[in-house]
């Protein structure tokens, strides 16, 4: 029965460290090259979404009997 007793107290010692552990974990700030990427990202998706549009507002007739 006492050895029982050591490896539940080892075994919830263990559980609450590594809960801890995991709650601490350190996140960081976003960096700089971070927020120059979504900004090209973004700036690229609406500039090839703005010529998706000015090509089919260009075409549209032509496109009509497709």
């Amino acid at each position: 029965m006492n050895r029982l007793a050591v490896r539940l107290t080892a075994a919830a010692q263990w559980l609450k460290n590594r809960i801890e552990e995991g709650g601490a974990s350190d996140r960081g700030d976003i960096s700089i090259t971070t927020i120059i990427i979504w900004v090209a990202v973004v700036a690229g998706s609406l500039a090839i979404a703005g010529t998706i549009g000015v090509v089919l507002a260009k075409y549209n007739g032509n496109l009509a009997g497709i």
